[in-house]
């Protein structure tokens, strides 16, 4: 099965998420979410860990399928289709995993050819050009014959970013891409992700923690809050907002709505101490 692209026009974005809901057994994870990510740019999915930032990635490509709502990708449905509808789409999209996610066992060269041997019929010849492309791409053409284990972290992350393109993507979902990296990997991968956005006319979806990388290459920006969208915009207006959970997550302070103790029993009770002020006991780590 084969999908044309949607020609509705280049304007419609390419992914649309419609009343989510989304949980792993009893626990709520994503509430009523809806969201556009517009084709062309970089969309930067950010909030607290746990908060559901991957979870949306895998149901944007169809490892989860909604109980409630829907997700659409080119006007297709991703919800809807069967495991071959599914293999159609997902040839369509770029995944670089958390931390790279390489095979141990095979060179980078052989890293990036794989998804090539899996979705294509190239003839060996014109897929050794294609895969030396790709890490000429992002500077590793000269790393073709090293292993996983013989590279650094930050070269493993641009050999896992090579991959992601090999089959030229509409879409490319970034987990996690900083975590791990040392401030100059950090910023030369930052500043690929933007280049090949650009560059290949794709669309990309970051899920990031890192505040100053991701604001600098963003061009849209959702923070996920207790399950829900808190705040979307271009970065300038994230920094900008009066939200008090944005306010903290953007800024990185100790006090607001997400507080470092964890709800339990007051002092009082633990420790037979007098009973304190609400206020006294929230800062203690009483109850809320």
């Amino acid at each position: 099965m084969t999908f044309e692209p949607n020609q509705a026009g280049a304007a419609a974005p390419l992914v649309q998420i419609r009343n989510l809901h989304f949980g792993y057994g009893e626990r709520p994870i994503l509430r009523d979410v809806s969201l556009q990510v517009p084709r062309g740019k970089v969309t930067a999915i950010m909030g607290a860990s746990g908060g559901g930032k991957t979870t949306l990635l895998r149901l944007i490509s169809g490892q989860h399928l909604p109980p409630v709502g829907s997700v659409f990708f080119d006007g297709v449905d991703v919800g809807a289709q069967t495991h071959k509808g599914l293999y159609a789409l997902r040839r369509r999209m770029g995944m670089l995993f958390q931390f790279g996610a390489l095979f141990t066992d095979m060179t980078v060269f052989e890293n990036v050819a794989f998804p090539l041997r899996e979705h294509s019929h190239l003839p060996e010849a014109v897929l050794r050009d294609v895969v030396l492309m790709k890490l000429h791409a992002v500077g590793l053409r000269g790393a073709r014959d090293l292993y996983p284990s013989e590279i650094s972290g930050g070269m493993a992350r641009r050999v896992a970013l090579a991959r992601a393109i090999a089959l030229d993507p509409e879409l490319i979902m970034y987990d996690e891409p900083f975590a791990g990296l040392d401030p100059i990997a950090l910023g030369t991968t930052a500043r690929l992700i933007r280049r090949l956005n650009d560059a290949l006319g794709t669309t990309s979806i970051l899920v990031s923690h890192d505040l100053d990388e991701t604001f600098a290459i963003a061009d849209h920006v959702v923070i996920l809050a207790n399950g829900a969208i808190a705040e979307q915009g271009a970065p300038a207006q994230i920094r900008q907002s009066n939200d008090p959970l944005v306010r903290q997550f953007v800024q990185g302070a100790f006090d607001g709505p997400v507080q470092f103790h964890y709800p339990g029993p007051g002092l009082e009770e633990d420790f037979g101490l007098p009973r304190l002020s609400g206020r006294a006991e929230r800062a203690a780590g009483g109850r809320p």
